[in-house]
């Protein structure tokens, strides 16, 4: 009776030991598929985010290129290109000065805000290494000895272009005067103004587009 007893004991030891070893293999192998499932949820998901990421700073620079690339009137948008005689007897284009800022400014002689801001313009070219072009609108004029005199009364040392047929002033668009562009050495609008400017103001604008 205590032999029968004791295998049954050792019996019922030995499956449960073999069925906690089955058990025990099952949900290891299950809980090792779970993490590794997690962890390349977790790893795509990771990936995913660092692509649209990248996708976004993308997506930013080709609007920014893209911006760039348009000749246009907008802030981000190259200048319109064009070419003037000057004063002087010269001529000048705004490619010419591809390298440097440029303060494109529109004006006429019987223009009193024009009158205000010019010698603050004058100030700010003499204290900047901003290229100033002052476009002024002969057809406005009585005469281009009325811009001779207007230049040495004012003391104005930046370059004056005669836009004769206001062929410029018609591709930017200009209304009212003054109107002022603030142009990067790239060739790309960042600012511009209608109505004069005091000299904080002109500095102001460089100081922003630097």
């Amino acid at each position: 009776m205590g032999k029968r007893l004791l295998t049954i004991v050792f019996s019922i030891v030995f499956v449960w030991l073999v069925s906690w070893s089955i058990y025990d293999f099952i949900f290891s192998s299950n809980k090792t598929d779970k993490n590794q499932v997690v962890s390349d949820d977790f790893d795509q998901a990771e990936s995913e985010t660092e692509t649209n990421n990248d996708e976004n700073v993308l997506g930013i620079e080709q609007e920014t290129l893209t911006m760039k690339n348009i000749v246009g009137l907008e802030i981000g948008n190259t200048a319109p290109d064009f070419k003037l005689a000057t004063l002087d007897g010269g001529e000048a284009a705004l490619s010419d000065y591809l390298g440097s800022p440029v303060m494109l400014n529109f004006w006429a002689t019987w223009c009193p805000p024009c009158r205000a801001e010019m010698p603050d313009m004058e100030k700010f070219y003499q204290d900047t290494e901003v290229e100033v072009l002052a476009i002024n609108l002969l057809e406005a004029e009585r005469t281009i000895d009325d811009v001779d005199q207007f230049v040495d009364e004012y003391e104005l040392t930046f370059p004056i272009l005669l836009d004769e047929f206001i062929e410029v002033a018609m591709t930017y668009e200009i209304q009212p005067i003054p109107t002022t562009f603030m142009i990067d050495s790239e060739g790309i609008i960042q600012f511009k103004s209608i109505g004069p400017l005091t000299y904080d103001q002109m500095v102001e604008v460089l100081d922003n587009i630097n």
